[in-house]
This record gives C-alpha cells, structure tokens and sequence, in this order.
C-alpha cells in the first residue's frame, strides 16, 4: 500500500544529504571538517545580552502562547528597524513566523496552485525549490551571472516576461524571488540591479519578494540595498529574522513584512496572518529576545559588527588559499558568509559535482554541498566560518584532492 503522498517526495534538502556519511566517518575516528551548513552561532557565540533577554522571558514565565501572528513588542521593533530603510510599517504589516523557512511555507500555500509557477534565480537557496513544489508550483528558472559577479541577468529576464506575458502564461507567475545578500555565492546585489528589477516587477505585475536575512552582514566595501527602499507603490515582501544578523539561529524565529496596502498586498498579509493563526504562534520568549536585541541597537551593531569583521576576514582568508588551486574559480563574496567556486570537471575527471563532494568527503573528509542542489551544477558550496586554521586545513585537503584528481 502507497502511504506516502505525493508532494512527500520534495521533501529534499541538499545541504543535509551527506550527512550520514559523515557521521559514519567521525564514528570511525576520522575528523571531517563541516563546511555545508551556515550555523553562525557555533563559531561567534551568540550575544550574552540576547541570552538574557531569552532568560528573562522564560524566568517570568511569559511561556503561553504568543500572538499567532507575533507578540506585538516584536513588531513594534520591526518597524522600528524597518525605518532606517524608510518604511513606516503598522503591525498589521509584519508576521512573525518560525524562522524564514515557516515564511517560505506561509508565501507558497498562501498563492500557489497546482499549475502555478515562481520566478527563481540560480543559484538558488537549496530548499526555495522544494517548498514550491510541496505546494504544487513549478520553478520558472532565470540566472544570477556569474561573468558579472553573481548580479541578475536582467535582459533576458525581461524578455522572458515579455515573452509569457505574450503568451498568456504570466498570470500564471505569482512572484519572483531574490535573495540578497545572496545564499550561495555571497552577492549583494548593486542598487542598480535591485531597482531595474522592482521596475520589471512593476511593469508586469509579478510579486516581488526579496529574502534579506543577511543584510547586515556585508562587507569589502559592499552597500546593501533593501527592495523596500526602491519598491515604494510595488507590491512585495521581505523575509528576514534572527538566524543570522542576530547570531540566533537555534531560536527560531523570522518575520515576513508586507509594506504596501493595496490590494493584492492586503490579500497577502490577510493569508499568512491566518496561516499563522492555524499554526497557533511562533516561539515567545525567543520572540521577546528578538525584540529586546533590536531595541538595544547599540549592543546589537557591536555584535554584529565584530561578527561580520570576523567573518570578512575568514571569507577573504579562504578566497586567497582558493586562488592556489587552478582547477577552481571563485567569485568574490562580499555578504553572507558563503564561498562558490566552479569545478573544472573535466580536469578532475569527475562526471558532476555530486561526484566530487561525494569523494571529497570520503577521501579527504571535507564536507561540503553540491551546487545542483542550488541550481547551478559544476559549483559547490562552503562556509566560511570556522576559524582560520580549520578553514586553512579544509582548503588544503580540498586542493591535495584536486590536484589528485587533475589529468
């Protein structure tokens, strides 16, 4: 008897698919070096300040439900953060959800239909993909170009929505999805690629929704852009949460913001309001943590700070370790803490690039992610927070492999 559903199937996530060998690995002894996934706090611990706040909330016991669409001391606190980018949000404009991945959910069940389709940049974050499908919508793919450091394509991107328009396909199309600073490659997009691509939103009436959860962490000299500065009149939404700015991810908790009040903005707003409230409420001390870091900018922008300098310094460390290995090419990161570098293939005599980080793994006990898993096969994906050491001991075990392996 099938049991299984069939949306069960897209349940996948390739930043966790090797991790059984891994642990069969470290079980035998051998010290593998985790690069897959980006878990800020288990290298910069996260802020004491914050951990009192969580403490605090649960010693007077403020352990009942939250508000299902989020404690209003958190969206005081949004909007608050939101003002520097010059949004003036009420709480009817904020949700508050379980983390960016529950937001991911609440944007999908809320305006997917079997047969519908997003727009999606490759590479892309690994689970975008799956929880589209889940809903029963299909990716419409377009790219970041990597000749151009990782920045959109946005000629063909516009012709791809001209194109649909034409052919009637593009009611179809309920919003297209950039993530900036970007998860894989570290690109934070220029000010002038984000407001062409509010304007083609605009234009053909296609959602704009922008995964910010890095936006603090920037860096060499990089500005970062939120789409709420340039898309005043434009309908969107903006993703962003504690995970990574605040140094919390274990805690659990993101928000998606709605700016715009007309219709089809209201419609969302109303939709995952009510997702939220079937879910009963996201987490509420680790809520009122959240909302005491923001409210405490000074302490806030001195973690933060001496984190991104922390992680500036790792990423460029392991760019220039990666330049010695002339069988990969890398773009250089500027956001996020994330480094992509393209495979020569052919020289490694490898098939694909799950090929590669498999063996890497079993032979050199380098763990890190494929980059078909993000949409762009004949890449890989690792972090770049460990400390020096471990990552100058990971780069040199990842070039022994390659230079192994060259024709």
């Amino acid at each position: 008897m099938a049991i299984l559903s069939e949306r069960a199937k897209h349940a996948v996530n390739a930043l966790h698919e090797e991790n059984a060998i891994a642990e069969q690995l470290e079980r035998k002894g051998k010290k593998v070096i985790r690069l897959n996934q980006g878990d800020p706090p288990l290298y910069f611990p996260t802020p004491e300040y914050m951990i009192e706040e969580h403490v605090r909330a649960l010693r007077e016991r403020k352990t009942s439900y939250a508000q299902f669409s989020g404690e209003p001391e958190l969206k005081e606190a949004i909007a608050k953060r939101y003002r520097k980018h010059g949004l003036r949000l009420g709480h009817e404009d904020v949700v508050v959800t379980a983390g960016v991945s529950e937001a991911l959910q609440f944007l999908n069940q809320s305006l997917i239909d079997r047969g519908d389709g997003a727009i999606l940049f490759r590479p892309y974050y690994a689970p975008y993909v799956p929880h589209l499908r889940i809903s029963g919508g299909a990716p419409v793919f377009e790219n970041y170009d990597e000749k151009d450091g990782w920045n959109i394509e946005l000629g063909h991107v516009e012709g791809s929505l001209r194109r649909m328009r034409k052919e009637g396909r593009l009611r179809k199309v309920k919003y297209m999805l950039i993530t900036n600073p970007n998860n894989p490659t570290g690109t934070v997009l220029r000010h002038s690629v984000i407001k062409e691509i509010v304007d083609l939103a605009s234009e053909y009436g296609v959602l704009l929704v922008s995964d910010e959860i890095y936006d603090e962490i920037v860096y060499n000299g990089a500005a970062f852009t939120s789409i709420g500065r340039l898309a005043r009149g434009v309908p969107h939404v903006i993703l962003n949460g504690a995970s990574k700015n605040f140094d919390a991810t274990g805690l659990r908790v993101g928000y998606a913001v709605v700016p715009e009040h007309d219709k089809a903005s209201e419609a969302v707003k109303l939709a995952f309001s009510n997702f939220a409230s079937i879910r009963i409420s996201a987490n509420r001390p680790a809520q009122l943590a959240l909302a005491a870091a923001m409210e405490n900018g000074a302490q806030h922008n001195e973690a933060v700070t001496r984190m991104t300098i922390g992680i500036a310094q790792r990423v460029n460390y392991a760019m220039k370790l990666l330049k010695e290995n002339p069988h990969l090419s890398t773009v250089q990161p500027n956001g996020a803490f994330y480094l992509f570098p393209r495979i020569d293939l052919k020289a490694m005599r490898m098939g694909d690039d799950a090929t590669f980080t498999r063996k890497l793994l079993l032979e050199e006990h380098v763990q890190v992610v494929r980059g078909s898993g993000f949409g762009s096969p004949g890449h890989f994906r690792m972090i770049a927070l460990p400390p020096k050491e471990d990552l100058e001991l990971a780069i040199k075990r990842i070039n022994r492999f390659c230079k192994r392996h060259a024709r």
